[in-house]
C-alpha cells in the first residue's frame, strides 16, 4: 500500500476526477481512494483505463456505503462498484462507517471476508471505526481488518486509537489530513515550513508519514497534487514532531462515528 494517495471526496465525476487522477499518476501517485457515496467511481474507472501506467501498478480503494450494510447488500454493492470502476479486482475495500443505529457492521465484515477469500479484493478494512467497533470485529472475525481509515490531523491525532491499531497490526490511514485547509495558517506549521523550505501542507503530510500513518490528501489542482507528494526529500526532527503534537486538541471536524447514522 503506497504511503501517499489521492483522495477524491467531493471531486466531481467526469472530467474533473479524470484530470485530477491523470495529474496524480503523472506526478508519481499510485494510490487512488474513492467510495460509492462519492458518486465518481465511473470517472475513476475511466482515468484508470486511460492511465499511462498498468493496472498492476495502481492501488485502488473504494468503500461500501451505509445504505448497503448487511451480508448480501454488501456483496451486491461491491459488484456495482466494480462495474462502475471497470475492474477485475480491487486493492482495498472498506466499510465506510460503522453505522451503530443498524449494528450490522460485523455482518458486513463477513461479506468483506468472503470477497477477500474469493480473491476479488487484495485487502479489506474499515473506515471511521473507533476502538470498541474494532473490538467487535476482532471478536467475531476470521480475517482481521488490515486498514482503518479515519479523520487524522494535528488537531486530532487519535493517539490512543493509533496505538490500538499498531498493537493489532491494523494500518492507520488519514483522511482530511490537512483539515480541509484549516491548518495551513497555523503559526507553528508556518514557522516549520519556513525552516524546512516547504509548504505547511508538506509539513503536515511529512508528520503523517513519520508517525507511520498512510495519507490521502485531496486536491484537484495539478500543482498542489505535485506539491503534496514532494515530501520524501526531508525529515522532521523529533523536536519538531513533538512541537506539532502540541497542536492536538482531540478536535474532530466531522461526525463522531458513534452518532453518524446517515443512510
Amino acid at each position: 500500500m503506497p504511503w501517499i494517495g489521492l483522495g477524491v471526496f467531493k471531486v466531481q465525476d467526469g472530467e474533473e476526477v479524470v484530470n485530477s487522477i491523470k495529474a496524480a499518476i503523472e506526478a508519481g501517485y499510485r494510490s487512488i481512494d474513492t467510495a460509492a457515496i462519492y458518486g465518481n467511481e465511473e470517472g475513476v474507472g475511466r482515468a484508470i483505463a486511460e492511465s499511462s501506467v498498468t493496472r498492476e501498478e495502481l492501488f485502488i480503494t473504494t468503500k461500501v456505503w451505509n445504505s448497503n450494510h448487511g451480508y448480501e447488500a454488501t456483496l451486491n454493492a461491491f459488484d456495482e462498484s466494480m462495474k462502475k470502476l471497470g475492474l477485475d479486482y480491487l486493492d482495498l475495500f472498506l466499510i465506510h462507517w460503522p453505522l451503530p443505529s443498524q449494528d450490522k457492521y460485523v455482518e458486513t465484515w463477513k461479506a468483506l471476508e468472503k470477497l477477500y477469500k474469493d480473491g476479488r479484493v487484495r485487502a479489506i478494512g474499515v473506515s471511521n471505526f473507533k476502538i470498541h467497533h474494532l473490538e467487535d470485529i476482532l471478536a467475531n472475525c476470521e480475517i482481521k481488518p488490515m486498514v482503518n481509515q479515519v479523520e487524522y490531523h494535528p488537531r486530532f491525532n487519535q493517539r490512543v486509537l493509533h496505538e490500538f491499531c499498531k498493537k493489532h497490526e491494523i494500518q492507520l490511514e488519514a483522511w482530511s489530513p490537512l483539515m480541509q485547509g484549516g491548518l495551513l495558517e497555523e503559526p507553528i506549521l508556518v514557522e516549520l515550513a519556513q525552516k524546512y523550505n516547504k509548504s505547511t501542507a508538506q509539513i503536515i503530510i511529512r508528520w503523517d508519514l513519520q508517525t507511520g500513518v498512510v495519507t490521502i490528501p485531496k486536491s484537484t489542482k495539478p500543482h498542489r497534487i505535485v506539491e503534496n507528494a514532494d515530501v520524501f526529500d526531508f525529515e522532521l526532527s523529533q523536536e519538531d514532531m513533538d512541537q506539532i503534537d502540541t497542536l492536538n486538541l482531540d478536535q474532530r471536524m466531522f461526525a463522531d462515528p458513534d452518532n453518524f447514522n446517515k443512510i
